[in-house]
């Protein structure tokens, strides 16, 4: 789905009434979201039973169970169906749960609604911490050590499911059609959105419904399924359960080329080889493990020594007045990475303060019409950002303001370093470190990693994710990455900065003390190679802040830029600064295939992508490692397993490795 150049708002809220019984109900479709007898007893008797789950985990041939729901609502059928794959005997299939809703309740009504089932509340407390804000689009959460993936859509059945059904791969193994009663809720029972069901079944799927009517049993035949009437739950006489039978194709796309899909069948590796230590290669890393994977991943150096080696990077985003790929991606990337980083905390896989704290951070800014916009369209999302005033950020952060901007509550600032280090600790991951130049060599169907002709490691699969080395790897030198050398500060805290709560971001940045430390910066030099400190940057970053905190110009002009220490990076960044993330194209099959886009840009091309078996990228994250590796992760590991996809198709296309390809021809430069 593309909402490029539209207005950016969230998305609306459930409006709700509550019974005398504490139970919600719905004021827009005038409907119950569950039973008044007993709701948990309903979702286990109409969408468990009338599936067969648990028991068709026993058996699963796949590596995980994909579960598509129409109609979130308060949650409950995925926490009962959570609690049954929890009580399923070992060895089970992690649990992937896609769930639809227009209108989702807020985190303070679904707390209240989960407040009715007690005996689910050791459940409730993990979804209510990670559950997504309003923001439109999908979202991925992650739970039970990631065995259980929950893909949340806050969007429109009919916008979701076509962007599901884009990809022309069967997913789903067991359907949920819930959303109201059809005669309450129309939209969610049409034809074209069954038959989209249909054709996001795998063989052997099945559905279960609360619903009996006609219309509906004749709408679900149609589309291919085998219909069963049985006995309803409580006071419904009866309901319908069934199976997929006749298989439905895809609807055809006629807006877009399907050049980002794979032309040919994947095959889940058991091993992955791991090019590069830095965020990009541990989360990727971390991803795969959790899927029962063994990764080996190779680093050049030492882990986090290069791009990701700061003592502070800065957990950040970037907000618009008007939807484009770069900030759709840059907002659900950004409250992703928040949610996993504050569970990683929660957990004891970080300790505060000593590897990061996520303690809000704000951003200056003097764009007084856009903040004016932006500050109706955050009415409901605070908990994402909020516009705050000189005198409220001066308290927010401890500091004196004199600029207004944006507060990001979910923000904050980590130890890149002991993050790759905790990303690590897991038994399926094993690093080499100081390997030297690694390059790939293809034989049969093995990725061989090579140093000077010595192989270190083979697997069928392989993920380059060695930032500005990328291109020395010969498949991979025609990107168009950029290098950007960027240096830091090491400012010793000081009597107007010790008391600085939160990050302050500016044309720069400034964090909280690390033992006695500030880091600020960060420069911002396109293709400098120079590794060495230089005062003058040191200079360039003192300047930055005293513009941002003016009453401490005269401290900050009182450092010899000369002594001060720092650090020199290069961040690896692809054109349109977005990541590149995906399989890694055959080049040359796709200039062959794809070559009449040089006369017709708009050419509609029916082939699929031709990609080298096995290989995929995870770079170019630029400046905004911490916020975007973990869902590129996600996203990579959902690729390559197989899986739902993290991102819908519109942005998972916008960070393909083979966008540059398509829009070189499109421009007849290639």
């Amino acid at each position: 789905m593309n909402r490029d150049n539209s207005p950016w708002r969230g998305v609306t809220p459930a409006a709700l009434h509550w019974s005398d019984s504490g139970a919600p109900l719905s004021n827009t479709f005038g409907d119950i979201y569950y039973s008044h007898d007993n709701g948990v007893n309903e979702s286990q008797h109409v969408y468990l039973q009338g599936n067969g789950l648990p028991q068709r985990w026993t058996h699963h041939p796949r590596d995980h169970f994909c579960i598509g729901e129409t109609g979130f609502g308060t949650g409950l059928n995925f926490l009962v169906t959570w609690q049954a794959w929890r009580e399923s005997p070992e060895p089970r299939p992690d649990l992937h749960y896609i769930s639809i809703e227009k209108y989702p309740l807020t985190k303070q009504d679904l707390a209240i609604a989960l407040n009715n089932w007690p005996a689910l509340a050791t459940l409730a407390q993990p979804l209510l911490a990670a559950y997504p804000a309003l923001l439109p689009g999908q979202h991925r959460v992650l739970l039970d050590e990631g065995r259980v993936r929950l893909d949340l859509w806050w969007e429109d059945a009919a916008a979701a499911l076509q962007d599901l059904a884009s990809h022309a791969q069967p997913f789903v193994d067991a359907w949920y059609l819930d959303g109201f009663a059809p005669s309450c809720n129309p939209s969610m029972w049409t034809t074209p959105l069954l038959h989209m069901t249909a054709a996001l079944c795998r063989p052997g799927a099945s559905f279960g419904t609360f619903t009996a009517a006609g219309d509906v049993r004749r709408k679900l035949t149609d589309a291919g399924f085998a219909v069963d009437k049985i006995a309803g739950y409580g006071r419904k006489r009866e309901c319908l359960r069934g199976t997929i039978e006749v298989t439905r194709e895809f609807p055809t796309d006629t807006r877009r080329s399907p050049w980002d899909i794979v032309n040919k069948t994947l095959v889940r590796p058991e091993h992955v080889v791991v090019l590069g230590g830095g965020l990009a290669g541990c989360a990727t890393a971390a991803a795969l493990a959790r899927r029962g994977i063994f990764v080996t991943l190779l680093e050049k150096g030492t882990l986090a020594g290069a791009g990701s080696g700061n003592d502070q990077g800065i957990l950040y985003t970037r907000l618009s007045s008007k939807h484009s790929a770069l900030t759709d991606f840059a907002l659900q990337s950004f409250q992703f990475a928040s949610t996993f980083y504050r569970h990683m905390f929660l957990i004891g896989e970080l300790t505060p303060q000593r590897d990061g704290e996520l303690c809000g951070s704000f951003q200056q800014t003097n764009d007084v019409k856009e903040m004016a916009v932006l500050d109706r369209a955050l009415a409901g999302l605070e908990e994402v950002a909020q516009i705050l005033d000189a005198k409220q950020a001066s308290d927010l952060l401890g500091i004196e303001q004199q600029s207004a901007g944006y507060w990001y509550p979910g923000s904050g600032w980590l130890r890149p370093g002991a993050l790759c280090r905790a990303l690590l600790i897991h038994n399926n991951i094993q690093v080499m470190e100081n390997c030297g130049e690694v390059t790939l060599h293809q034989e049969n169907d093995q990725w061989l990693a090579l140093v000077k002709g010595q192989m270190l490691a083979s697997a069928t699969c392989a993920v380059v994710a060695a930032g500005t080395q990328t291109t020395s790897i010969p498949q991979l030198n025609w990107l168009p990455l950029q290098t950007i050398r960027g240096q830091i500060t090491q400012l010793p805290t000081t009597r107007a900065f010790s008391t600085l709560r939160a990050v302050l971001c500016h044309k720069g940045y400034i964090a909280p003390a690390l033992e006695d430390t500030h880091s600020i910066g960060a420069t911002f030099n396109i293709n400098d190679g120079d590794p060495a400190l230089r005062a003058s940057d040191h200079s360039d970053n003192l300047a930055k802040l005293a513009a941002a905190v003016p009453n401490c110009r005269d401290e900050l002009q009182s450092f010899d830029a000369d002594a001060l220490q720092g650090r020199v990076g290069f961040r690896c960044a692809s054109p349109d600064y977005l990541p590149i993330v995906g399989p890694a194209p055959d080049k040359d099959q796709f200039l062959n295939d794809f070559v009449a886009l040089r006369k017709n840009a708009k050419l509609l091309i029916t082939k699929r992508g031709s990609y080298l078996s096995g290989l995929y990228l995870n770079t170019a994250h630029g400046s905004r490692g911490l916020t975007s590796t973990p869902i590129a992760a996600e996203l990579l590991a959902s690729m390559i397993c197989q899986e739902p996809l993290p991102l819908s198709r519109t942005l998972s296309r916008a960070l393909s490795p083979a966008r540059f390809i398509i829009r070189d021809l499109a421009r007849n430069r290639m």
